[in-house]
């Protein structure tokens, strides 16, 4: 399949909110709470009239995506961009050819098409902060065969969530990352 296509087979964002059996209610919370700077605004004019569009490749479950995904659709409601959603786990055809370091399924995957279906731009998991971030937090868990890797690991996680829930700066570092790819179509 061309990526028109699975452009065309994908989810309107609120039919992906629908679906949504996890993480609905921070992706809600962020949406609502974020808002571009005249700044960031007037970097995506020149983006306008380009008729971009994004795929977005995500799971509702997914960590980076509560946070990324309200993020994206601020900035495409902005920039004109048509968003569509494909679940990563029922689309591992296409996943797989957006492997982070070659290996990994990780998500959101961001893959900015022209009209045509061209891709001109492919943005993720996460903005570089957000990689630093989790890299430090990762780094203070026990070996994974430890005895309480489990309960250091889940308690990271909730601590990451609850970042990406409240850090308004970190979400100012992805809306410049997502932005700053966006600018080299």
């Amino acid at each position: 399949m061309e990526l028109k296509d699975w452009f065309e087979k994908g989810m309107t964002y609120e039919t992906y909110k629908a679906g949504m059996k996890v993480n609905l209610d921070n992706v809600n919370s962020i949406y609502d709470r974020f808002q571009l700077t005249e700044q960031e605004k007037e970097q995506l004019a020149g983006v306008k009239n380009k008729g971009l569009r994004v795929i977005v490749l995500t799971e509702d479950w997914c960590g980076d995506a509560m946070v990324n995904i309200p993020i994206l659709m601020k900035i495409a409601e902005e920039a004109n961009i048509d968003a569509r959603f494909l679940l990563r786990d029922r689309n591992l055809e296409l996943m797989d050819q957006y492997l982070t370091n070659g290996t990994s399924r990780s998500i959101p995957i961001y893959i900015f098409i022209n009209e045509k279906g061209e891709e001109r731009a492919v943005w993720g998991p996460r903005a570089p902060e957000a990689q630093e971030l989790v890299d430090s937090l990762r780094s203070s868990l026990p070996p994974k065969d430890a005895e309480d890797f489990q309960e250091k690991q889940k308690a990271m996680y909730k601590q990451l969530t609850k970042t990406f829930l409240e850090d308004e700066q970190l979400w100012r570092k992805i809306s410049a990352s997502i932005i700053e790819k966006i600018n080299t179509i």
